[in-house]
């Protein structure tokens, strides 16, 4: 990076957005000159047109996004024209996908990255998918592996590994148009686990191997590298939403008073709990409330945490991520990685060291939010700064006749080949 690039990025108005199940958030931010960035504003509303991921309800989501914008508008004290999007859902997919180029004049060149990379993306796709994301791995020329930076170098042949990131069309086209209703530009969509990825895992945590688990209201995004790239990502609808509906239905409680159960005395270890501790659930409708003990809650909560973490280390082993190149252990962040004893749990199933984390190289956070209820919507303040350290890929139509453009949804090849 030189200094130019970096001194006209300084101070740069960056905004993102992120439309969860349970909340919507807006931040915005500005560079600064160390890297870092100063969050100048956040607003968050209540959410009920998204669910799990997905916009059900454009009326709904529109209302609350415009609140959280106005929120976020009114802290900074400046106006919000563009917007880095997250995007989740199980629609969702991902694929690791190889592509390869002869190096025709003997040098690799930009050219010659885009051959490889166009070649890697000639991947089957439905009529309603779209490539949301392509980021390189690391490259192979001639005999020679784990190439980062190809650029310059010499050989025959260049080999290239990447992880390609699909979603549905309506679900782009859904997030397009509630936010183009708020009178705001796409400037990009990232999906969520790479947005909190971003965020909250550093460098090194990456080269040794992490698994970042998200886990929000609606959905657990799940983000795993090992040697500093991106290996897997996926989307599971299972997160606090669903812990406090299976409060609600097990007790028989409104789901607001479920919630407020989970918040104060939920344990997703039920061995952590004190056998002798009663708590209060408020009855349906005019219904008294019931006693229980504090462990029959923790048996409730346990099992669906316990479910959750089953799926994703199943996951895991389905696209053989070995433990052995997780040297960083999982790390857990969002709301609903919070809850006592949900580390504990996660270190019974995985075998593996767990911590918690939250959004890094950010300054300007009160306690309010300097938490990892929004890795997500800072991590997309993060992207948007990394991407303007770089250049913008577009590549030409591919040979399956999908031409690799939506607007603002772009491919990043970062200028150093380094993964996001």
């Amino acid at each position: 990076m030189n200094t130019k690039t970096k001194n006209s990025d300084q101070g740069k108005v960056l905004a993102g957005l992120d439309l969860g199940t349970t909340k919507v958030s807006a931040c915005m931010g500005r560079t600064c000159a160390d890297g870092s960035i100063e969050i100048t504003g956040i607003g968050t509303r209540p959410s009920s047109g998204v669910r799990h991921g997905m916009v059900v309800n454009i009326e709904a989501t529109v209302e609350a996004v415009k609140e959280a914008i106005q929120e976020a508008e009114s802290m900074a004290g400046e106006k919000m024209n563009s917007v880095h999007v997250a995007i989740g859902g199980e629609h969702i997919k991902c694929v690791n996908s190889q592509g390869n180029a002869a190096i025709r004049e003997g040098e690799v060149t930009k050219a010659i990255l885009d051959l490889a990379l166009e070649s890697a993306i000639a991947i089957p796709l439905s009529n309603d998918e779209k490539i949301i994301h392509v980021i390189p791995q690391e490259y192979a020329i001639d005999w020679q592996d784990g190439i980062r930076e190809p650029s310059g170098m010499s050989g025959t042949r260049l080999d290239a590994n990447f992880h390609v990131v699909v979603g549905a069309k309506n679900a782009l086209s859904n997030i397009a148009k509630c936010v183009g209703m708020c009178g705001l530009d796409i400037q990009d969509i990232v999906v969520e686990p790479i947005a909190a990825a971003t965020s909250v895992l550093t460098d090194e945590e990456k080269e040794l191997g992490a698994v970042l688990l998200d886990i929000g209201g609606g959905t657990t995004d799940v983000a795993v590298y090992t040697d500093g790239s991106l290996r897997h990502t996926e989307i599971i609808p299972i997160a606090g939403d669903s812990v406090t509906r299976d409060i609600a239905m097990t007790f028989r409680t409104p789901a607001q008073h479920a919630e407020q159960v989970k918040i104060k005395y939920a344990c997703a270890l039920q061995e952590l709990t004190d056998e002798t501790e009663s708590i209060r659930v408020p009855g349906l409708a005019d219904r008294p409330a019931t006693q229980i003990p504090r462990q029959m809650l923790a048996s409730v909560v346990e099992s669906r945490y316990r479910e959750l973490y089953n799926l994703v280390h199943n996951k895991l082993q389905e696209a053989k991520i070995s433990k052995e190149k997780l040297g960083s252990g999982v790390i857990l962040t969002g709301g609903a990685a919070t809850m006592e004893g949900a580390a504990e749990l996660a270190e019974e199933i995985f075998h593996l060291p767990v911590s918690s984390g939250k959004p890094k190289n950010l300054q300007g956070l009160n306690d309010l939010y300097d938490n990892s209820a929004f890795s997500t919507c800072t991590g997309l303040l993060v992207y948007a700064s990394s991407r303007k350290r770089g250049w913008m890929y577009e590549p030409r139509e591919s040979r399956n006749g999908f031409k690799f453009s939506w607007r603002a949804i772009r491919t990043w090849l970062h200028k150093t080949y380094k993964q996001i």
